[in-house]
């Protein structure tokens, strides 16, 4: 029996945690849902959010049967995990600002969570800042575009650099003879843009993506619930991507799908999905 693997995110940018999960889980079958129909969540009120999570998790859920699920999005963890937790009793492991790994890492005290306005907005950020960023001043940057951006990347369109350097320059902060010198990139959008931010970056940095911290997280989850897993299923390493919106992917974007071993949900009816669930 081999243990199904649900991996969530707005997107396609939560591809970014679904590469080092199959590395670490090389013979789970995964699901990697991407809820383009909803795209993007920060523009979404809160309680709306929440709403429409849960209820097409539970469509989800029910379609395919996970032993996990992992929510690879940052904005939807900083608000959902808590109703998810609390209404259904699969595990559910998410992703939030590595604070604590950027307060660390920083040597000038000065270090920045580039995010979505909604991470930045939640009090769950905060917190965590309060909790785990010591003597570490953090300055808090939402972009409003760089999500969006990541997508046209890994659908083979072309960059526009200057707007990427207008979006990440407020991350970059002098302050007494200091420079930020640690970014917690706090999108799962936002690690393949990797490169650009490095080339357009005004002074080098250390850039923190999370996705192998939520790779070991999910091991060690699945791990505590027992080698046979209940909801798991015949086979192995199988893949498979849905789209909520129904809509196919650009053949660039199935290339890329295809080398993570993706195959494509059927786009006239991807399974879990019911359109009222996204109140649309």
């Amino acid at each position: 029996m081999s243990v199904r693997v649900l991996v969530f995110d707005s997107g396609i940018g939560g591809l970014s945690v679904f590469g080092p999960l199959r590395a670490a889980l090389p013979a789970a079958d995964f699901v990697y849902v991407a809820d383009d129909a909803a795209f993007p969540y920060g523009a979404w009120e809160e309680w709306a959010l929440v709403e429409h999570v849960v209820r097409l998790m539970e469509r989800l859920i029910a379609m395919h049967r996970p032993d996990i699920v992992v929510i690879a999005c940052n904005t939807a963890s900083t608000l959902v995990l808590p109703p998810l937790r609390e209404r259904f009793t699969v595990p559910f492991v998410g992703t939030v600002p590595a604070v604590k790994p950027a307060a660390e890492r920083s040597r000038s005290r000065l270090a920045s969570v580039l995010a979505t306005p909604g991470t930045v907005k939640r009090d769950y950020t905060h917190a965590l800042i309060a909790t785990h960023g010591g003597d570490c001043a953090f300055t808090l940057v939402g972009s409003a575009r760089l999500a969006a951006i990541a997508e046209a990347k890994l659908s083979g369109e072309v960059l526009d650099e200057a707007a990427i350097a207008a979006e990440i320059a407020p991350c970059f902060v002098a302050h007494d003879g200091r420079r930020t010198d640690t970014v917690a990139l706090a999108c799962t959008h936002y690690p393949f843009l990797l490169a650009e931010f490095e080339k357009l970056a005004p002074w080098p940095v250390t850039f923190i993506d999370p996705a192998p911290a939520i790779a070991r997280r999910a091991v060690q989850v699945l791990a505590e619930k027992g080698p046979a897993a209940p909801g798991g299923v015949a086979g192995g390493g199988t893949g498979l991507a849905v789209f909520t919106s129904g809509r196919a992917p650009s053949a660039s974007l199935a290339r890329t799908l295809a080398g993570f071993g993706l195959a494509i949900a059927a786009p006239d009816a991807p399974p879990g999905f019911d359109k009222t669930a996204a109140n649309l």
